[in-house]
């Protein structure tokens, strides 16, 4: 793994969005229920916050029918996995790590 500059991403920073990365960023792919659940918000707010993340291209959603129901993943970009690691890396540089 290359080092990252470290950089303050205000995209990121929220504390749900910032659970989703760190998340996201340990796994491949994660279903949008296992998030949910893990962040502790409604399928609304999850949405919202994936959306932003989205719109920045930092996550990327994956829809797929298995057994008769629609299963939605998601997944870290290559560019939201490197946003996301310039943003720890910032944080830590703040607190002095």
């Amino acid at each position: 793994m290359t080092a990252v500059a470290p950089h303050f991403d205000s995209v990121i920073h929220p504390p749900p969005r910032l659970q989703i990365c760190g998340l996201l960023a340990a796994v491949e792919t994660m279903e949008f229920a296992a998030v949910r659940d893990a962040v502790q918000v409604s399928d609304s707010v999850l949405s919202k916050h994936v959306k932003q993340l989205e719109e920045a291209g930092y996550v990327q959603l994956r829809k797929a029918t298995i057994a008769s129901r629609q299963r939605t993943s998601l997944a870290l970009t290559k560019a939201g996995r490197t946003a996301f690691e310039a943003h720890v890396a910032e944080l830590r540089r703040i607190v002095g790590a």
